[in-house]
C-alpha cells in the first residue's frame, strides 16, 4: 500500500507530459500565424494607392489693364472720335481674374452721314484646380462656350464662323448682320485663347442719315488687329516676370545707382465672363478711366 502511493503519482506524471507539448504546440502554431497576419497587414499597409498625377500649372496669374490693352493709335482708327479716349471700365469683383473696357464714338461728316463704332474687350483668366482642372483646360471649354454665345447672339442674321489664324493659340471669328434703331449693323466677335485667359472682343459698326453701312471686311480686320494686341498684352504680363530686378549689392546696381538710372517694374491686372467662376488670390486695383 505504501508503494503504490508513489508509483500514482509517477503515472500521474508522465500523463502531463502529452498535455503540456500540446500546449506548447498550439501556442507555437498560433504565434506562427499571428506573425504570418501581421505580416500580411504590413503588407497591405505598405502598398497604398497611388496619388493623382498633379495638374498643370497656369501660364498666366495676372491679367494687363484692358482699358490699356490696345494701342491708343488702333482705338482712334477703329472708334473715330470715341466719346472717352481711355476706354469705360466694366464693373468686376476680381480684376486678376475678369476685366472688360469698352469704347464708342459717332464720328460726324454732316451731309455726308455719320459713322458709328462700337469696340468692347473682355478677358477671363482660370486658374489651374486638383479637382476642376488645369488653367488651360478650363479656358479651352470658356473658349468654346463663348464661340457658342456669339453665334447665337439675339437677332444675328447671315451668322458665319471660322478659325481666325495667328492669334493665341486657338482664335474663331464670328460674324453677323443686325438691325437695330432703323440702321443696319455690322458685327465681328473675335473669341480666342492664350494659356489659361480667353479673350472675347466685339466690333461693329453702322452708318446714320445716309452713310454706307461699313463692309464686313472692314469691320473682320479692325476687330482681329485689335485682338491680337489684346492676346499681346495678356502675354506681355508672364513675360515682365520673368527678369528680376537688379540685387542692391550688386556691382551693376552701383554703376546704375551712380548713373543716375534705375528700373521700374509695373504689373496690370483684370478679367471677364460668365460661369465656371475662376479664383484668384490677388486683385489689383483697377486703372481709371
Amino acid at each position: 500500500m505504501h508503494r503504490s502511493a508513489p508509483r500514482l503519482s509517477r503515472i500521474l506524471a508522465c500523463a502531463a507530459v502529452p498535455v503540456m507539448l500540446v500546449a506548447v504546440g498550439c501556442s507555437s502554431d498560433s504565434d506562427s500565424d499571428s506573425k504570418k497576419n501581421a505580416g500580411s497587414s504590413s503588407s497591405g499597409t505598405a502598398s497604398t494607392k497611388p496619388s493623382e498625377p498633379t495638374v498643370e500649372a497656369a501660364r498666366f496669374d495676372d491679367l494687363p489693364d484692358p482699358c490699356s490693352s490696345i494701342a491708343k493709335k488702333t482705338i482712334k482708327d477703329l472708334v473715330p472720335d470715341a466719346k472717352k479716349k481711355n476706354g469705360t471700365a466694366g464693373r468686376s469683383n476680381d480684376l486678376a481674374a475678369r476685366s472688360s473696357c469698352s469704347w464708342n464714338g459717332l464720328d460726324d461728316k454732316g451731309v455726308d452721314g455719320s459713322q458709328y463704332r462700337w469696340l468692347d474687350v473682355g478677358f477671363t483668366r482660370f486658374d489651374s484646380d486638383q479637382a476642376l482642372g488645369s488653367g488651360a483646360k478650363r479656358a479651352t471649354a470658356e473658349y468654346a462656350k463663348q464661340v457658342t454665345k456669339a453665334k447665337a447672339s439675339e437677332g444675328a442674321e447671315k451668322v458665319a464662323a471660322e478659325p481666325a489664324a495667328g492669334i493665341g493659340e486657338e482664335a474663331t471669328v464670328v460674324t453677323y448682320g443686325l438691325s437695330k434703331t432703323d440702321e443696319d449693323f455690322v458685327y465681328a466677335t473675335v473669341v480666342a485663347r492664350t494659356g489659361n485667359v480667353v479673350v472675347t472682343l466685339t466690333y461693329n459698326g453702322a452708318g446714320y442719315a445716309g452713310a454706307k453701312t461699313p463692309s464686313s471686311a472692314s469691320i473682320v480686320k479692325g476687330a482681329q488687329k485689335a485682338t491680337k494686341e489684346a492676346v499681346a498684352a495678356v502675354d506681355d504680363t508672364a513675360d515682365a516676370k520673368v527678369t528680376p530686378p537688379a540685387k542692391s549689392g550688386s556691382d551693376d546696381g552701383k554703376k546704375d545707382t551712380a548713373k543716375g538710372g534705375g528700373s521700374s517694374n509695373n504689373s496690370d491686372s483684370d478679367s471677364d465672363s460668365d460661369s465656371d467662376s475662376p479664383k484668384s488670390t490677388t486683385k489689383p486695383k483697377a486703372k481709371s478711366s
